[in-house]
């Protein structure tokens, strides 16, 4: 294995590693955060609480709270940025979206 072989592999790594982390800030934990926000709120108005039911939202609900602490604010703290800022980064991308869900949610079973 030679030098330059090496080195253009080390250089190709950082954009990959910088495009993931900015794909699942911008785009997947929002969409995600839409729909939880959605079925959560779905749940809560329709009475139905059964088991299965309520074990797949609280799936759901485990599965929310890994995704914005372990990929949007750690991410976001390995980036060296300030807690604050990692706090914020959750605010707009995880807490924002869940809410907008829970608000299209609402709207539609006043209509």
């Amino acid at each position: 294995m030679n030098p330059s072989s090496q080195s253009s592999s080390v250089e190709a790594r950082p954009g990959w590693h910088a495009f993931f982390p900015n794909t699942v800030r911008f785009v997947l934990a929002p969409l995600i955060l839409l729909f939880s926000g959605y079925f959560t709120a779905n749940f809560i108005i329709s009475g139905s609480y059964t088991w299965p039911r309520t074990s797949r939202t609280l799936g759901l609900m485990l599965t929310v709270l890994i995704l914005s602490h372990e990929f949007v604010y750690k991410e976001q703290l390995s980036r060296n940025e300030s807690p604050g800022r990692a706090r914020a980064a959750v605010l707009y991308s995880c807490v924002l979206p869940y809410v907008l869900g829970v608000l299209v949610m609402l709207a539609l079973w006043a209509l």
